[in-house]
């Protein structure tokens, strides 16, 4: 290029009409001119993003897997922004596209890491990684900015297009377009296609938004986005819930490190295994097991050592099928073609739930997931397993002369001590017998159930720790029964098994806190003065009282039907359903008494308030599954009837829909009080924010606020 080329590109008024040209997207240039269609890429290109951003970020940047659903409040607090912004005539923001790329490079090129020391959190850390000297608090701030910021373009195109179609409307295509793109994620979690697939079906919709102008800057910014996280993604195998790189080692066989978090899981020789493994068939040998069931099988280690001990048939129930494929493929020992194995993939409370087997062995073999359930709640794949409710369904589940085991390398005495007691308790106040273990991580064994009391008198007494001998890697710290004491157990209602006591730590609040001095600082600088005090706050709490009910209904048939990628993508879809459905009853009904349909909703609310959760827990799955519906999904149809009720007649269909999007996002930081008074309580919250609408609509309506904001809206463009 010569000097004078140069120049003149770097001039800034060059620099101008080159950004121009680029954003200059008006209709006669568009591909899809049609609004209604372009609201439905929008709102696929959104959802779908959303769900990329949830599943691939994490996978890169160590342990922000535990904090999920900060990555959904970013993605609410940019849509909310950008919608915020579509009546501004004079707004510049960077595509969407090299946004994209951006965050791409910096994610999977910095491999950031995340050192958390302290012991308030509600997820499970081996002890290995609470060595860090640090806790990186930027890396959470940074990576919340930067999707936030890359949804904000989607927004603002999402806003502009609600202002050329009746409310009612907009949102119809609205909710198909993220129909649509929950069943292209779910079938790509189906089908475990890698992130190359993602970014490649993201670019799709995008183009087909832009203009003839962008599109061939479109294509090849998601071209290099596609080919670095292809050469990221190399030798690894993507499930539905991990990103998975296995390691060579010796002896022969693999390490299993998920979202480079480690050693997940060894598929080693079942001989060079940690002795807790084998502990409950030195206790009881002779190859006295007849019936095994295994909880978190994975690779097949715990399946291994129990055939080479007798055990004469074993069900395997593992939660992740990738995993389990790779034990089959690939454990040196292959457990699994042994005739005597059988696999399920399923949730190991569900699994416990519906089956109707006896089982004289009832293996928790180190259950300890690296994510969420879902994005929208703080439940662990493991959080309703390891319940005190979950070990009484296990103890129904022992035959006469059963035990149950569990074993892992807790970090922490307390929590020894808060799963023995969780044991007893559940085991008729039974004291469980104990074995722990000096060493990486403290590992531990704790077994109850009726067996225990064919073991001789006087072998074992009161646990007693004891300074260890010997250079083993585990060696016996302690052994004998332990005494029940009075710790706050997990139950299903207050699953945070890793959390001392009920609390809400300071590690949260602090991110709570960055979360509001974003969001308040984001609605500050991009919304115009006359959007702000147009601002729709019964539309906010609307936002805020659904959320925390969405929680609360996910919560609820996570427990009744399992945590697995399958059931959260239909209960997501059902919910969505819900909402296509009330706005069809408000496009065909003329509802004028709203306030009845809030009389239906408070009372239903009540009434899941005053039921506990176990009590949803029938032995008929189909009753189970009604109950269930009639009671977690009946007011979520409620609540959606009178969410459109009040859109449809919303004047200004971008603001209204900003501000509860806006609602969503503080409704999900909310969600984080479940850790002081549990899940069933948030339904208070839903029920106190729903009465703040009511009288807020009340008043509207009564003609209290008259003031109106007159439309400033430029020819509308994306500026994806």
């Amino acid at each position: 290029m010569s000097q004078s080329n140069t120049q003149a590109l770097s001039s800034p008024s060059n620099v101008t009409k080159f950004l121009s040209w680029l954003r200059d997207e008006t209709p006669k240039n568009l591909f899809i001119k049609d609004p209604r269609i372009r609201i439905f890429l929008v709102s696929f290109s959104m959802l779908f993003f959303e769900l990329l951003c949830i599943r691939w970020v994490p996978s890169y940047v160590r342990y922000l897997s535990y904090f999920n659903n900060f990555i959904l409040l970013a993605s609410f607090l940019g849509i909310g922004l950008g919608m915020l912004t579509a009546r501004r005539q004079r707004f510049w923001y960077p595509p969407f596209p090299l946004l994209v790329l951006l965050m791409v490079i910096i994610v999977g090129l910095n491999r950031f890491e995340l050192h958390i020391t302290t012991t308030d959190v509600i997820y499970y850390v081996p002890g290995a990684d609470q060595n860090g000297s640090t806790e990186n608090f930027y890396v959470l701030p940074l990576i919340f900015g930067m999707v936030a910021a890359c949804f904000i373009p989607l927004g603002r195109s999402l806003g502009q297009l609600f202002s050329q179609v009746k409310p009612l409307s907009a949102y119809t295509f609205d909710i198909i377009g993220s129909l649509i793109g929950i069943a292209c994620f779910s079938i790509i979690a189906l089908l475990s296609l890698p992130p190359l697939v993602w970014f490649a079906l993201l670019s799709v919709p995008i183009m087909l938004l832009s203009s003839r102008k962008t599109i061939a800057f479109i294509a090849v910014t998601f071209f290099v986005s596609v080919i670095i996280t292809w050469r990221l993604g190399r030798g690894a195998y993507w499930s539905p819930y991990y990103k998975i790189v296995l390691y060579p080692t010796q002896p022969a066989g693999y390490i299993v490190d998920v979202n480079n978090a480690g050693g997940h899981q060894a598929m080693i020789p079942w001989q060079n295994k940690e002795p807790f493994y084998k502990l409950v068939y030195k206790l009881f040998p002779g190859n006295t097991f007849h019936h095994a069931l295994i909880l978190g099988a994975g690779t097949g280690s715990d399946v291994d050592i129990a055939l080479h001990n007798g055990v004469q048939s074993i069900t395997a129930v593992e939660i992740d099928p990738t995993i389990l494929q790779l034990g089959v493929r690939l454990n040196p020992d292959h457990p699994y073609s042994d005739p005597r194995v059988h696999t399920v993939v399923n949730d190991g409370r569900s699994f416990l739930e519906n089956t109707t087997d006896k089982y004289d062995l009832i293996i928790f073999a180190l259950p300890d997931s690296l994510t969420l359930t879902s994005s929208n709640t703080s439940l662990r794949l493991e959080s309703f397993l390891l319940t005190q409710d979950s070990f009484k369904t296990a103890r129904s589940r022992l035959t006469s002369n059963g035990v149950m085991v569990m074993y892992n390398y807790y970090r922490e005495s307390w929590l020894v001590e808060k799963l023995a007691g969780m044991a007893g308790h559940a085991f008729n106040n039974q004291q469980p017998l104990v074995t722990t273990y000096a060493g990486w991580g403290r590992a531990a064994v704790i077994m109850e159930g009726p067996r225990l009391a064919t073991i001789p008198q006087g072998i074992y007494g009161t646990y007693v720790e004891h300074t260890p001998t010997g250079t083993g890697k585990l060696q016996v710290l302690g052994q004998g029964y332990y005494p029940l004491t009075n710790a706050t157990p997990a139950t299903d209602d207050w699953p945070f098994l890793y959390l001392v006591d009920r609390s809400f730590p300071l590690l949260y609040i602090a991110g709570l806190a960055m979360v509001a001095i974003f969001a308040v600082g984001g609605v500050l600088i991009f919304s115009p003065r006359k959007v702000l005090r147009r601002f729709d706050w019964h539309m906010f709490f609307l936002g805020v009282a659904f959320m925390l009910l969405e929680v609360k209904s996910l919560t609820t048939f996570s427990l009744l039907f399992g945590s697995t990628w399958l059931v959260n993508s239909l209960v997501f879809f059902a919910i969505l359903t819900s909402v296509f459905l009330a706005i069809l009853v408000n496009r065909r009904f003329k509802i004028k008494h709203i306030g009845l349909f809030y009389v239906l909703l408070f009372g239903i609310l009540v009434l899941n308030i005053v039921l506990p959760p176990e009590t949803l827990l029938l032995g008929n799955l189909v009753a189970r599954y009604l109950l269930a519906s009639a009671l977690a999904f009946a007011p979520v149809f409620l609540a959606n009837i009178i969410f459109t009720n009040s859109f449809r007649d919303s004047e200004a269909a971008d603001i209204a829909f900003a501000s509860n999007l806006l609602g969503i996002m503080v409704g999900g930081g909310l969600e984080y009080f479940s850790m002081l008074f549990g899940y069933r309580m948030l339904l208070v919250l839903v029920i106190v924010f729903y009465t703040l609408a009511f009288l807020l609509r009340h008043r509207k309506q009564a003609g209290v606020e008259t003031t109106e904001v007159q439309p400033e809206i430029a020819e509308p463009t994306l500026t994806t």
